[in-house]
C-alpha cells in the first residue's frame, strides 16, 4: 500500500478547528503523515494540530504562497507516495472520505482526484449552486481527450480536498510558486497533457463553501483573470474560460428562479462585478501596481509578483 501523506496550510483556523480535527479522527484511512504548515497563527491552531498527530511547519504570514506553500509541504514530506491537501475550512463529511479519495490511484494512470465539495448547514442560495454546480453527483474521469467535451473544466479541481501521485507531480513540475491562485488547475493541467488522468469522486465528500460579499466577487475574480493571463498556455490548449462562465451564469438564474428569486438582482449585480474583475484582471499589466494590489483578493501577492 502506498505511503499517504496530508497537508494542510493553515492560519488562525479558529472554532471550527476542532470539529475539523474531529471529523479527521473518525477516518477509516488516516494517512502516514500528517502536516499542518502554519503562516504563523496566534490563535491554538498548531497546539491543537500537534495534539491530534500533526507536525507543524510554521512559516511567516508574508511568506505564504497558493503553490510555494503547498510544495513546501510536498517537499516536507519524502516519503509520501501520495499526497492529501486540505483546507482548514473544508469539513469532512463522511469517516470514509479519504478513504474513497485514496481509492481511485488503484487505477495507475490517475494522477491527481478530488472530492465532491457540499455547502455547509446555512449557506445561503447562491452559495449552494454554486457548489452544486462545480461538484455533481456523478463521478468523472477525464484525460486530455474531454477537452473537447468539458473545456477549460477538464483541468478543473481543488485542492480544499485533492490528493496528488507524486510521481505525477514530480513530472509536471511541482506546485508553481509565482501563481496568484488555481495552483491546482495549474498543475492539473500540466499533467493531463504529460498523460495523465484527473478523477474527480463524488463519494468522497467535503462540507465547504462560502458567502461571498459583491466586493470579495470582484477581487477574486479579478485574481482569477490574473492567473489566466499569466497561464495563457491554459486556455490555448483548455480553450477559453468565458464559456464555462456563462454556462455558470444560466445555471445560477435557473437555479435562484425557482428557489430564492428575490436573490436574482444580487446574482446579476454579482455577475456584473465577476465580468469586470476578470476582464481587468486579464489586463492587469496595463495597470499601475498599486491599482493591481487593491483590486486584489490575495494582496501580499503584488509584493513578489514577476514583471
Amino acid at each position: 500500500m502506498s505511503k499517504v501523506g496530508l497537508i494542510v496550510p493553515t492560519l488562525n483556523a479558529g472554532r471550527c478547528w476542532k470539529d475539523w480535527l474531529e471529523a479527521f479522527d473518525r477516518q477509516t484511512r488516516k494517512p502516514d503523515c500528517l502536516l499542518v504548515v502554519d503562516s504563523s497563527s496566534s490563535d491554538e491552531t498548531v497546539a491543537l494540530a500537534r495534539a491530534h498527530g500533526f507536525a507543524a511547519h510554521v512559516i511567516p504570514k508574508s511568506a505564504f504562497n497558493h503553490g510555494g506553500t503547498r510544495q513546501t509541504g510536498v517537499n516536507l514530506l519524502p516519503e509520501a507516495e501520495l499526497v492529501v491537501f486540505m483546507t482548514q475550512d473544508a469539513l469532512l463529511a463522511s469517516p470514509q472520505a479519504i478513504e474513497r479519495l485514496l481509492a481511485v490511484f488503484a487505477d495507475g494512470q490517475v494522477g491527481a482526484a478530488y472530492g465532491r465539495q457540499l455547502p455547509h448547514r446555512g449557506a445561503g442560495p447562491i452559495a449552494t449552486h454554486a457548489r452544486l454546480f462545480n461538484y455533481p453527483s456523478a463521478s468523472q474521469l477525464r484525460s486530455l481527450e474531454d477537452r473537447t467535451r468539458y473545456g477549460i473544466k477538464t483541468a478543473f479541481i481543488s485542492n480544499s480536498f485533492a490528493a496528488y501521485r507524486r510521481d505525477a507531480l514530480t513530472r509536471a513540475g511541482g506546485f508553481p510558486a509565482d501563481t496568484i491562485m488555481n495552483e491546482d488547475t495549474y498543475v492539473a493541467g500540466k499533467m493531463l497533457f504529460l498523460g495523465w488522468k484527473i478523477a474527480y469522486c463524488a463519494d468522497a465528500q467535503v462540507c465547504h463553501s462560502h458567502d461571498y460579499h459583491c466586493l470579495d466577487e470582484f477581487k477574486r475574480y479579478f485574481d482569477i483573470g490574473v492567473f489566466h493571463a499569466r497561464s495563457s498556455w491554459l486556455q490555448l490548449i483548455f480553450g477559453a474560460a468565458e464559456g464555462e462562465g456563462r454556462r455558470f451564469v444560466l445555471s445560477e438564474l435557473r437555479y435562484l428562479l425557482k428557489h430564492a428569486p428575490w436573490l436574482i438582482p444580487s446574482a446579476v449585480l454579482r455577475t456584473g462585478l465577476k465580468w469586470l474583475g476578470f476582464s481587468m484582471g486579464t489586463l492587469h499589466q496595463a495597470l499601475p501596481e498599486f491599482v493591481s494590489r487593491r483590486f486584489s483578493l490575495h494582496q501580499a501577492y503584488w509584493l513578489r509578483a514577476l514583471p
